[in-house]
């Protein structure tokens, strides 16, 4: 059987539609019929080879965050069946390095993001493993990575949950608990967004966006706005404002959504305006390096840590929420292309678009 799928020849060239064998799913595994796959806005410096990220073999099937239905198990798989609805968590990992051995399959010796690239090298032969992204018909995928999806959950939200969970996993990280505050720079960015509406579910009481468009940021402040206080940076300081807010403590956690190529120095003025004891998350991928003061992290009891990707259980723990009303992804505004204009959805990413448009590929 064949089916169609969006190819990659070469860096910083345009995808190509191919007519490609069906793969079959080996033990262990699941063949997915792609019901959705999320254009992240990433993908623009991936796809042309900007960054030192290990790429798939070329061409290449790319797309990171797919959902779908379960199209036929492979051998030894249980729990799932045919038809389930399921996003596929694109993290692979090997299972035997001492970080796997450990629990910590995301720092996976040669861990790999299906359709995406390769963290370290060694990670060509997770690609190889597993060469199908999101963007063709069909996709194999470990069994282990599936993620249920309810009906409250629609393909093309399931498609975004790569984001979303990076954005989950940095609040737990950072310990976010009800009655707690969190303040988030890049507020109405894709990241930025996620965890405004997660800091919603998880009941935080003060909950500060930060970001240069005050429309954007008014549009957030309307998803609660007993709860969210939106900063407009202007050049002003950031921390005295952040405590302006906080009835001058400051918040409990920041998560830092900016990303590569912008300069550190709003992150380190809202790191001064956490609490004494407070922490900051990097999901953002902030390569500019950034001077800090250890007497004052000292003193103070302050951490600052990074947060990548997210685990399987923290999917099913979004799809909890979900199910249960606490999540309101309804504020999407999802865009879908057929996969005859991925190329198209990808110069729509590469626009300035804000954290609530979605951008999915339709196979």
């Amino acid at each position: 059987m064949k089916m169609r799928a969006a190819r990659l020849y070469e860096p910083g060239t345009p995808f190509r539609i191919d007519e490609i064998d069906v793969p079959e799913p080996r033990a262990g595994d699941v063949l997915v019929r792609v019901r959705a796959c999320g254009m992240v806005p990433n993908m623009r410096n991936i796809v042309g080879s900007k960054t030192w990220r290990t790429l798939p073999r070329m061409p290449a099937v790319m797309g990171l965050d797919s959902a779908g239905e379960i199209a036929k198990l492979g051998p030894n798989v249980a729990n799932f069946k045919e038809g389930d609805r399921v996003y596929v968590n694109p993290a692979l990992w090997c299972g035997t390095c001492h970080y796997c051995r450990n629990g910590e399959p995301l720092n996976c010796d040669i861990a790999a993001l299906q359709g995406y690239f390769g963290f370290r090298p060694g990670s060509e032969a997770m690609l190889d493993a597993y060469p199908y992204g999101g963007f063709c018909e069909y996709m194999t995928a470990p069994a282990h990575n599936l993620v249920k999806l309810p009906k409250a959950v629609s393909f093309e939200v399931g498609a975004r949950f790569g984001y979303l969970g990076t954005s989950y996993a940095a609040l737990q990280a950072g310990g976010a608990q009800p009655g707690g505050s969190v303040s988030i720079v890049g507020g109405t960015g894709t990241l930025g967004v996620h965890a405004v509406l997660f800091a919603l579910a998880f009941n935080m009481f003060k909950i500060v966006p930060l970001a240069r468009n005050p429309a954007r940021l008014a549009e957030l402040k309307a998803l609660a706005p007993d709860r969210i206080e939106p900063i407009v940076i202007d050049g002003t300081p950031l921390a005295e404002r952040i405590r302006a807010v906080t009835n001058g403590v400051g918040t409990d956690m920041l998560v830092d959504c900016l990303a590569r190529g912008t300069k550190s120095d709003m992150t380190l003025d809202a790191l001064h305006g956490l609490r004494r004891g407070g922490i900051g998350v990097n999901i953002g991928a902030l390569s500019e390096e950034m001077p800090i003061m250890p007497l004052w992290f000292m003193v103070n009891g302050m951490r600052y840590r990074g947060s990548n990707w997210f685990t399987v259980a923290q999917g099913e723990q979004m799809a909890h929420l979900a199910r249960a009303g606490l999540v309101d992804f309804s504020v999407f505004e999802n865009r879908p292309y057929p996969l005859e204009q991925i190329n198209e959805a990808l110069d729509d990413a590469g626009r300035n678009n804000g954290g609530f448009v979605n951008i999915v590929v339709t196979p």
